[in-house]
């Protein structure tokens, strides 16, 4: 069987939310030994942990994630080693290495904060003539491992989604990724008609 790499958080009350947002909160509702079965509820922000950003997050009049193409969320994809660059920008090596239609994901190893007040805090951000390389390539995702590929204004985030790159963010792992030749990413949101979803993003050696 093919490996697999779970690059996505886990789900639970108390886990880490982006400076302002509401935290996450998962109770049990219902006990197998009074009610004869089990049952939780979540409340969510569509922000919180490994998720998608949908264009209607940063661009007016953008679409739902439950209107976007599932052929965005599964594609043959490369892993860029970005460590130690607080600012990430194109290099020519990446040209042979980012192939049109894939999905790319940085991995800058910030996610070793993950938890940690210093994990939203002097993150690293990725340059925004860098996405103009990977617009040329259409590639589907951008995938990190960081809470945002940018701040405010968020140019990174308008130029992506504008124009048909979505965005994975909080994704972890990413270190196991480095000596595969070769392997594609699935990562599916929930069927949401908003401007997010959690997402369980894997990695598949092909």
């Amino acid at each position: 069987m093919p490996r697999l790499v779970d690059l996505s958080h886990t789900i639970e009350t108390g886990m880490p939310v982006y400076p302002g947002d509401e935290e996450p909160e998962l109770v049990q509702t219902r006990y197998l030994a009074q009610h004869h079965h089990n049952n939780h509820r979540l409340q969510i922000s569509m922000h919180v942990g490994t998720h998608l950003d949908a264009p209607l997050h940063m661009v007016g009049q953008g679409d739902y994630v439950s209107t976007l193409s599932l052929n965005a969320f599964v594609a043959p994809a490369c892993v860029l080693d970005v460590r130690n660059q607080p600012i990430i920008r194109w290099r020519s090596a990446y040209e042979q290495t980012v192939q049109p239609g894939s999905i790319v994901l940085l991995h800058t190893g910030h996610d070793r904060w993950y938890g940690s007040e210093r994990y939203f805090e002097g993150h690293p951000v990725v340059d925004p003539a860098f996405c103009e390389y990977l617009l040329q390539k259409q590639i589907k995702l951008l995938g990190i491992d960081l809470p945002s590929p940018d701040k405010p204004p968020f140019p990174v985030h308008k130029r992506l989604l504008a124009n048909g790159t979505y965005i994975l963010e909080n994704l972890t792992n990413l270190d196991q990724l480095l000596s595969w030749s070769s392997f594609e990413v699935i990562a599916l949101p929930l069927k949401l008609r908003a401007d997010g979803s959690p997402v369980r993003a894997i990695a598949r050696e092909i």
